[in-house]
């Protein structure tokens, strides 16, 4: 067993992550650990450490890609009259 010690402001952050992942701090303090470990000892690329959170939180529409032929379609709905 080991013991660490903490100031506020990570004990803080730890009770935030309790809520929100509705785990323990052992668990948080656990899956920290292991993830530095991956990070650090199988030297993953930055898109790898990324990948599972790439496109998570983005829209499903990509409006971006079409832009140019919608705005040629509206110039010429408008201005085919």
């Amino acid at each position: 067993m080991t013991t660490v010690r903490l100031n506020e402001e990570m004990l803080n952050k730890i009770s935030v992550l309790e809520k929100l992942e509705n785990a323990t701090k052992s668990e948080i303090i656990k899956k920290a650990i292991t993830e530095y470990y991956k990070k650090q000892i199988m030297h993953t690329t930055p898109y790898e450490t990324g990948a599972d959170l790439f496109g998570k939180y983005g829209s499903l529409n990509v409006q971006s890609e079409d832009y140019k032929t919608r705005l040629k379609e509206k110039l010429g709905e408008k201005h085919s009259h």
